[in-house]
């Protein structure tokens, strides 16, 4: 195969890497701290990629000058912010008083919020359900070289998914709010009698994984320049899977779980007879193998009885 074309089909899985890995982060970060898998992710991505174009609608109508520049770091901090206060009122309103309720409860619960979340966007939103053309906010610039396109657009998506997981990480690692976190998640109980406020805390880990996912949300959309209410689903069940091979409950298996499972479709994708239309497929069956082979994942946090 012409190299220019390989180079492509590895750039293309970097991209897809980056936002299955936000998407990951989101599950290990919940289930690290609450020791929950919260089904409705997928969907809350979903949200925030519409939470982002209604954004840009707005934008668009009041300031119709706005610059392209301007008009994505409002949409981006709207989409985000918004997420962000949905993850907390879900942690506040469901999670935390599903605690002490059996774990099925609270897969179920999630299960159904997410079908609430999708049908609510596909009934209420403006004709919304149908796909919806997402802005192009990014310069269009390419450099091509025979079947490979280095595009600028992907380039600034990849850096600013990358600057977030960094941030994420640096949040964690180097801050008192990451040591109280990372307290939580090892040993709640002994964190509350050391005085750390374990909702709050609570609220910090869903408010930063449903940003994180918000920001998928938008990144998706920039990527393939549309949105629609079914998206969640699929991005869901991948982002899951990825933290899951990863690791579930730590925050490296995450992104390296995302990258796996595009490294997985891209190799689908090339090697496969009629390309792109078993990629996700073989993906999914690869994963099965590898749960089978390490149901641990490639790197392992912790086992809990939760689900």
């Amino acid at each position: 195969m012409d190299f220019g074309l390989l180079t492509q089909f590895a750039i293309n899985g970097l991209m897809l890497g980056m936002m299955y890995a936000l998407v990951a982060v989101g599950f290990t970060l919940f289930f690290g701290v609450l020791d929950v898998i919260v089904f409705s992710h997928g969907d809350v991505v979903m949200v925030g990629g519409f939470a982002g174009l209604t954004t840009f609608y707005w934008l668009d109508a009041i300031y119709p000058g706005l610059s392209h520049g301007l008009m994505l770091l409002w949409v981006a901090l709207a989409s985000m912010a918004s997420m962000a206060l949905l993850g907390i009122v879900m942690a506040r309103t469901m999670i935390l008083r599903l605690r002490s309720a059996p774990p099925l409860n609270t897969l179920l619960a999630t299960m159904m919020l997410g079908t609430v979340l999708r049908e609510a966007v596909r009934l209420f939103y403006p004709n919304g359900s149908n796909p919806k053309p997402f802005p192009a906010l990014l310069p269009d610039w390419s450099l091509d070289m025979g079947h490979l396109s280095l595009r600028l657009d992907n380039l600034i998506l990849f850096s600013l998914g990358a600057l977030l997981i960094v941030s994420i990480h640096l949040l964690i690692t180097r801050t008192r709010l990451g040591m109280a976190i990372r307290a939580v998640a090892q040993d709640a109980e002994t964190a509350r009698i050391m005085g750390v406020n374990f909702n709050a805390i609570v609220f910090l880990t869903f408010a930063l994984g449903s940003a994180a996912a918000a920001f998928a949300g938008i990144m998706n959309g920039l990527y393939y320049n549309e949105i629609n209410f079914g998206m969640g689903l699929l991005l869901g069940a991948i982002g899951f899977s990825a933290a899951v091979i990863g690791g579930l409950g730590n925050i490296y298996g995450a992104i390296l779980g995302g990258f796996a499972f595009a490294f997985l479709q891209t190799l689908g994708a090339v090697a496969l007879p009629f390309a792109s239309a078993y990629k996700d497929v073989f993906a999914f069956g690869v994963v099965i193998l590898i749960m089978a082979w390490r149901p641990t994942g490639f790197i392992a946090e912790k086992t809990s009885e939760r689900v």
